[in-house]
């Protein structure tokens, strides 16, 4: 009986040997693919909501800038759809870069 037992738990020492072992490998692994991103997005600023302001004005902030860029974006767009010379697409970029500030003043004056 003792020898039945004595291998049974041979068995489960190996089996949790086993176990052990993948999941030291899957640490490993995942250990590697995080010292990977950190390596290769170390130099950008976090995402998220920790470094972000949340309030009502930086939220209002935030939508009109984004209001302004797709409207300069999408006269530059509009530009190269409907023109052949990338004159006139550098043009755009360059008006729209220069001139993307005073149509923000422009659309959300504080009276």
């Amino acid at each position: 009986m003792s020898k039945e037992r004595a291998r049974r738990r041979a068995e489960r020492e190996a089996a949790a040997a086993l176990l052990a072992e993948r999941r030291a490998a899957e640490v490993a692994r995942r250990e590697r693919w995080a010292a990977r991103r950190r390596a290769l997005t170390g130099w950008l600023p976090s995402r998220g909501p920790r470094n972000r302001q949340s309030g009502i004005l930086a939220e209002r902030r935030r939508r009109q800038t984004a209001t302004t860029v797709a409207l300069v974006l999408a006269a530059v767009v509009l530009t190269w759809a409907f023109t052949e010379s990338p004159a006139a697409v550098l043009l755009a970029l360059a008006v729209g870069a220069l001139g993307a500030p005073v149509l923000h003043t422009m659309l959300f004056r504080r009276t």
